[in-house]
Formats: structure tokens, C-alpha cells, sequence
């Protein structure tokens, strides 16, 4: 089977999406099929306003449906919900294709901290662009439901995988700083929350690691903290492996990967009860979940590292992928659903 997965988030951005999209595609190309990706390496780009690492697609769609042409696959996804989705999704549409679309990240509750759009507005949108889907593929039981309660449907849950052999227990000297060390890791930017992760009153160290639009105004208004930037994986296990708590603020992810690593890395995850942690998190076993932050860090501190990691080897990429294949298959042109040769001329 031949799959075009269409997404507007790729590198050199490093999010969720990409890894999910990449370790997904490797376990489906290992069974005989082949993936391709459309992405905007492919197409001339600005700038997102506030978040320039973030390359937008100008004009894509007849490129892009020459792309397709060419290509002639049997499987179309559409992974996320800017121009290229938009665009691919005019194509399935124009030519009568069935295809399946992700909700990987939410977008209103993002769009709502930069600008005064109203939520009922945003999931308007979400409603139009993924109600022509087979299915929409959603991260957790969580996402389901708050998702339905929007009205969307043909929902099926599609889960997250980590690498445990990059993330793994190490050693804790890597960091020589005052004990504990409570860190976040991933994008610095607003809908993460950080600042309210730094405000807290805590003992020993705090870590930022990771890069984006937030980055020097936290630096700034929090100078006790240390900040690394952005680090490459290897460095970023190593970071995580080093540290106590992992402490994940957020209140917008679908889910968050690095809940994971942090796992698989042997660190217990303080956070708020929200989707994606709330998924994730055993409360006492491998997290701590509340609406006090600071008691779910400190709580998080006791916790065993052993079974933090017992926690993140249930979830492997292999069964990612193979959970992803069987949805694609629905467009399987076995089943008559999608063939190329049938196009109408307009």
C-alpha cells in the first residue's frame, strides 16, 4: 500500500507531531508499505506571526495535487489543519477521496492565549475540517471526550509510543547543581505555562531545557533558573535521566511525548489533571496529579524511578504504528475507496 501522509509541521521544527509522524512511518514502511510526506520543504514559506520557527505554505494546492498525481497513493492522511492540510483536503474533497486527519494539537485553546478568538468559533473550524474525514484520529480517551463535546466525530483514539533505549535511567551527576532538580522540557512558549512552574516555592534546582518564543523574557524575569536552550536528543536524555521530577504545566497538550521519556528516563511527572497527563499518570505510581502544583511536585519527589519506568515500556512505537496502519487501511483501493485513474476532470 502506497501512503501520503500531508502535514505542515516538519523539520527543523522538534514537536510531538514530527517524532509521532516519523516513528510511525518507520514501523508501517518495515511491513512493505510505503509512506511519503508532503511537507513545506516542498513549497515556498513565511513565517508564523509570533512563532517564525514555524514555516507556513503559500498557495500550495495545485502543486500539491500534482504531488499526489504523481505519486497516486492509495491512502491519503492529513495530519494537521494548516494550508497543506487545507489544501489536501480541497483535493480529497474535489475528487471524491475518503481520508482520516489527526487532532494532534489545540489549536483554539493556542489560538485563545494569542488573540481574543472565541472558543465556540475555533471548534467551528475543527468541525468543518475534520468532519470530512473517515476518521479523526485523537491522542487519548481524554481528547475523545472533551473533542465529542465540541461535536466532532468518527473519533478513534490513536496512543503515543518513546524510544527506551534513548530514554533510559542515568546518571544523576550529569547535572552538578543543588538536589532536587525539577525540570520541563519541550517548546517555551505561552500555552505551555511554564511561568507557573517557575513561580512555585521549591527546594533544590529548576531546569528549562528547550527553545522558542517565550524563551528570553522568562530568562529575564527568572534568573535563578537554568535555561539550556535547545539541546539534541542525546543531550536531552541525559538531561532528563539527571533530574528528580519531571514537571509538565501545561494545561492545552493532546497528550505530551515527553510525559514519556520523562518515564522511560526514570523521573516521576508532577502535573495538573488534565488530557494527556491524566492518560498518562497513575496518580502515586509514576506522577502526581493536582491542581496545586507544588504539592503534585512534591508528592512526585517520593515517588520510585522503577516504576516510572515499568510505566513507559508499555508503550512502544511498534504498536503506534501498527494501531495507525489499521485506521489508513480504510482507504485501502482493495476496497474500491480510492483510485487515482477514476479522477473526474474537475
Amino acid at each position: 500500500m502506497k501512503i501520503v501522509i500531508v502535514t505542515d509541521a516538519w523539520e527543523p521544527q522538534v514537536n510531538g507531531v514530527i517524532n509521532t509522524l516519523k516513528h510511525t512511518a518507520k514501523v508501517i514502511e518495515s511491513k512493505g508499505h510505503e509512506v511519503r510526506f508532503i511537507t513545506p520543504q516542498f513549497f515556498k514559506t513565511v513565517p508564523t506571526p509570533t512563532y517564525p520557527e514555524i514555516r507556513l505554505s503559500l498557495f500550495p494546492f495545485r502543486k500539491l495535487e500534482k504531488m499526489i498525481d504523481e505519486i497516486r497513493p492509495q491512502v491519503v492522511h492529513i495530519a494537521t489543519e494548516g494550508p497543506l492540510g487545507l489544501a489536501a483536503r480541497r483535493y480529497c474533497k474535489k475528487y471524491k477521496l475518503r481520508f482520516t486527519t489527526a487532532y494532534h494539537t489545540q489549536f483554539p485553546e493556542y489560538i485563545r492565549l494569542r488573540a481574543p478568538v472565541p472558543l465556540s468559533v475555533s471548534y467551528a473550524f475543527m468541525r468543518w475540517f475534520h468532519g470530512g474525514a473517515v476518521y479523526t484520529l485523537v491522542t487519548t480517551e481524554s481528547m475523545h471526550e472533551h473533542l465529542s463535546g465540541w461535536g466532532l466525530k468518527n473519533l478513534k483514539v490513536w496512543t503515543r509510543g518513546v524510544d527506551t533505549d534513548l530514554f533510559c535511567q542515568g546518571d544523576k551527576k550529569f547535572l552538578n547543581t543543588e538536589r532536587p532538580v525539577f525540570m520541563y522540557i519541550g517548546r517555551v512558549a505561552v500555552e505551555k505555562n511554564i511561568q507557573s512552574f517557575l513561580e512555585l516555592d521549591l527546594p533544590g534546582s529548576k531546569y528549562v531545557v528547550g527553545d522558542g518564543p517565550q524563551l528570553q523574557e522568562l530568562k529575564e524575569k527568572f534568573p535563578e533558573v537554568t535555561f539550556t536552550g535547545y539541546v539534541d536528543n542525546h543531550l536531552l536524555s541525559q538531561h532528563l535521566a539527571a533530574a528528580d521530577v519531571f514537571v509538565f504545566p501545561s494545561k492545552t497538550d493532546t497528550f505530551g511525548l515527553v510525559l514519556l521519556e520523562a518515564n522511560a528516563s526514570g523521573l516521576p511527572i508532577a502535573a495538573y489533571p488534565v488530557p494527556g497527563p491524566k492518560d498518562v499518570v497513575i496518580q502515586g505510581i509514576n506522577g502526581h496529579l493536582s491542581e496545586d502544583l507544588r504539592e503534585a511536585c512534591m508528592q512526585a519527589l517520593q515517588l520510585s524511578p522503577d516504576n516510572c519506568r515499568k510505566i513507559a515500556e508499555q508503550y512502544s512505537w511498534e504498536r503506534v504504528g501498527e494501531q495507525l496502519l489499521s485506521y489508513l487501511q480504510v482507504n485501502d483501493v482493495q476496497d474500491g475507496l480510492y483510485k487515482p485513474s477514476q479522477k473526474s476532470a474537475g
